[in-house]
């Protein structure tokens, strides 16, 4: 039986991208808040910088969400049931900086191939044209477009990457309340503005859900089984966490981000220090 609606998936094919779903409750997802703020307190190098890259693998409250049935049914039915969790990273936009993530596709530089894959976005607080919340190019899905590498000092992503010209009155803000949920196609075009707000802008983003014939052509990727079976074996499984911040889980995910950081800037002739 479909989770999505069938006006849902056509939204999704035609627009590439669904938007709002409700997922968690404001007492569930203020768990997760929490457990964000007790890592920062209590570990405070682990969530900086690369560090916000596979925090499931380190706490068991972000590998709930990762394996929550609400987003796996709503996955499913646009990648099929073989699902893999290869990889998250939290999106935090405090107040009063000047944080962005430029226009771009997913697709670029993960090296997935194919591109039978999905990000879900879980807004943790509310996300709006306030406190910079992501802006997607309806329809812009349909092929890899050119980018641009800027380095931004304040730009979230990696590289700075940039799809030029983007017509920005043909771009829709993606407004969600804390507990929702988007899910976006892997190549369309998208991003985010600056936190304009005096409270953080908090989003974690399983990025992404492949499907288990999905190879990873840029290097390596470490995966959770999150349903289904994995017949083709092409990525190293890695078990799920039990207790916060294991020395084992550490060390795990500090190779799972390093190898992270090889694929996200192949080809490039510069590395930013985040």
């Amino acid at each position: 039986m479909s989770s999505l609606t069938p006006e849902q998936l056509s939204q999704y094919q035609r627009d590439g991208y669904i938007s709002p779903i409700d997922i968690f409750s404001a007492e569930e997802v203020k768990i997760v808040r929490d457990e964000i703020e007790s890592i920062e307190k209590n570990w405070p190098s682990e969530l900086i910088g690369v560090g916000r890259n596979n925090v499931h693998m380190i706490s068991p409250v972000f590998d709930e969400v990762v394996h929550n049935s609400k987003i796996l049914d709503a996955v499913e039915d646009l990648i099929g049931r073989d699902i893999l969790a290869a990889g998250t990273t939290l999106f935090i936009k405090d107040p009063e900086k000047k944080s962005f993530v430029s226009w771009h596709q997913d697709a670029k530089y993960q090296g997935f191939k194919p591109h039978n894959f999905v990000t879900a976005w879980v807004a943790i607080t509310d996300s709006n044209k306030d406190n910079g919340c992501m802006l997607m190019w309806p329809g812009s899905h349909s092929e890899i477009k050119d980018h641009n590498d800027t380095f931004d000092e304040n730009n979230i992503l990696t590289r700075g990457q940039t799809v030029p010209n983007v017509p920005i009155h043909e771009t829709v803000p993606i407004e969600l309340k804390a507990g929702q949920m988007s899910l976006h196609h892997p190549l369309i075009v998208h991003g985010s503005g600056e936190n304009k707000t005096n409270d953080r802008r908090i989003g974690f983003v399983i990025q992404s859900y492949i499907g288990s014939n999905v190879d990873q052509v840029a290097g390596e990727v470490y995966v959770q089984q999150a349903r289904g079976e994995d017949p083709f074996k092409y990525h190293p499984h890695v078990p799920r966490p039990t207790e916060t911040m294991n020395k084992d889980d550490l060390e795990l995910r500090h190779k799972a981000n390093e190898d992270l950081q090889e694929i996200l800037y192949k080809g490039s002739k510069e590395i930013r220090n985040l």
